[in-house]
């Protein structure tokens, strides 16, 4: 399964279930990971690892 088809399944499964405060969460947590992941090796990275 391509990344692709797992977001259109899950946005599917939004639509059909109506859960749609689920939204907000998953965003949060990509947002967070990709702060993470951009932070890893700069100087910032050990005041963003404080903040978890």
């Amino acid at each position: 399964m391509s990344k692709l088809s797992i977001m259109a399944e899950f946005w599917q499964f939004l639509k059909v279930r109506k859960k749609w405060w689920l939204g907000p969460i998953i965003f949060i947590m990509i947002l967070l990971g990709i702060l993470i992941i951009l932070t890893e090796g700069s100087a910032i990275a050990p005041f963003i690892y404080t903040l978890f």
